[in-house]
C-alpha cells in the first residue's frame, strides 16, 4: 500500500510545482458584476439642450436629476458612475444651471461613448463649460 501512495504523491506534488501560484489564484476569485449607478447622459443628449429651455424640457431630454440640493435650487446634478467588476471606476458629471425656470448653462464632462479620443481627453479634463444654442421661436 505504502508502495502506490509514494509514487501518487510524488506525481502530485510535481504538477501542483508545475502551477504558478498567480494563474491558480485568478482563476478561484469569483465573478465580479459590472455596477452602473446613477444617470447616465451622453453627448447626444446634452446636444437636445437649448438656452431658455424650462425645468420640465430639460428633465424630459435628460431624465430626472440624481442630486436636487435645496440649498441651489437653480442647479441639478446628473452623475453617473460605472465600476467594472476589475479595473478602475469611472465618473461622469453634468450640472444644468438656471435662472428662474429657465437653462442658463450646462457644464460637465460629459463625452459621447464613441469617441475614443476624445474619451480619453475626458480623463484628463475633468471640468469643461458646454455652450448651448439660444431655443429658437417656432
Amino acid at each position: 500500500m505504502r508502495a502506490l501512495i509514494l509514487p501518487a504523491v510524488v506525481a502530485v506534488a510535481g504538477l501542483v510545482a508545475g502551477c504558478s501560484f498567480t494563474s491558480l489564484a485568478d482563476r478561484l476569485n469569483p465573478h465580479r458584476v459590472d455596477v452602473r449607478q446613477g444617470n447616465y447622459v451622453d453627448q447626444e443628449m446634452v446636444a437636445r439642450l437649448k438656452k431658455g429651455m424650462t425645468r420640465e424640457q430639460v428633465r424630459f431630454a435628460l431624465g430626472t436629476p440624481l442630486v436636487t440640493d435645496v440649498f441651489h435650487a437653480d442647479r441639478w446634478d446628473y452623475v453617473y458612475i460605472f465600476r467594472p467588476g476589475r479595473g478602475e471606476p469611472q465618473q461622469r458629471v453634468l450640472s444644468v444651471f438656471f435662472v428662474g425656470d429657465k437653462l442658463e448653462r450646462v457644464s460637465g464632462d460629459v463625452q459621447s461613448g464613441d469617441a475614443s479620443g476624445a474619451a480619453a481627453a475626458a480623463q484628463t479634463e475633468r471640468s469643461r463649460v458646454i455652450e448651448i444654442a439660444p431655443a429658437t421661436k417656432q
